[in-house]
């Protein structure tokens, strides 16, 4: 499962006609199974995609800031403290979620593998993609900002991960970081300091305490086309 792709792969359906104009949903299978996507039309185009996720679940919580500090190469007073734990989230693919404190200290990480799979091991986990981010505000417009490593997948930092931005709505819900109200449509910033930013927008459905529904979404834009002959 993922974000990025599910949004594009959106978009670039409606670019070929492949989407009825008007309709308020398609849905497309990956790996975890069938997934809805809305759809929000322009005048003439589709403007807006939201992929539908899965309730986040959470996993272990990684105690040793001193061996997570270390891990991303910063000090451990640049973590966000007890209240905002770092803490493994996942919508069908998990990711470590680990808070900081400032936008300063997202630009700072940079994640050391061999050490990431030591900080892991004593919980029983393989390596994981890390996420990284700062609620700390801007104006911007964006209430997260953030960064995903992910050498374990192959990508060494990725510029809008839409599969952590659901577990990462859920973690700020879950840890009061934002309201109910504020979840229902929040945008994470990430991809700035690779220089390929990126909005990516959260929507939180609860009803008394309980999450509900969990949306990812965004825009995306035809940057090529090609013709592959079997």
């Amino acid at each position: 499962m993922a974000g990025s792709p599910t949004v594009g792969t959106t978009f670039a359906l409606a670019e070929a006609g492949r989407l009825r104009a008007g309709a308020d949903k398609t849905v497309l299978g990956l790996g975890i199974g069938s997934t809805t996507v809305g759809l929000e039309w322009g005048q003439n185009s589709l403007r807006f995609a939201w992929m539908k996720q899965s309730i986040p679940t959470f996993g272990p919580i990684v105690t040793d800031t001193v061996a997570v500090a270390a891990t991303l190469g910063i000090q451990p007073r640049d973590l966000a403290g007890e209240n905002l734990p770092v803490q493994v989230a996942s919508s069908g693919l998990p990711f470590l979620h680990v808070a900081l404190n400032s936008r300063t200290a997202v630009d700072a990480a940079a994640v050391d593998r061999a050490k990431l799979c030591a900080l892991l091991r004593p919980l029983d986990l393989k390596e994981l993609p890390v996420f990284v981010f700062s609620p700390e505000p801007a104006d911007d417009g964006a209430m997260v900002y953030s960064r995903m490593f992910g050498p374990v997948l192959g990508i060494a930092e990725d510029p809008g991960t839409g599969s952590a931005s659901g577990p990462l709505g859920a973690y700020l819900l879950k840890y009061k970081t934002v309201s109910a109200k504020i979840a229902s449509r929040l945008v994470s910033l990430q991809g700035v300091r690779m220089g390929r930013p990126s909005r990516i927008h959260i929507a939180l459905s609860s009803r008394a305490g309980v999450l509900e529904e969990v949306r990812v979404g965004g825009e995306a834009v035809v940057v090529g086309e090609g013709t592959i002959r079997a």
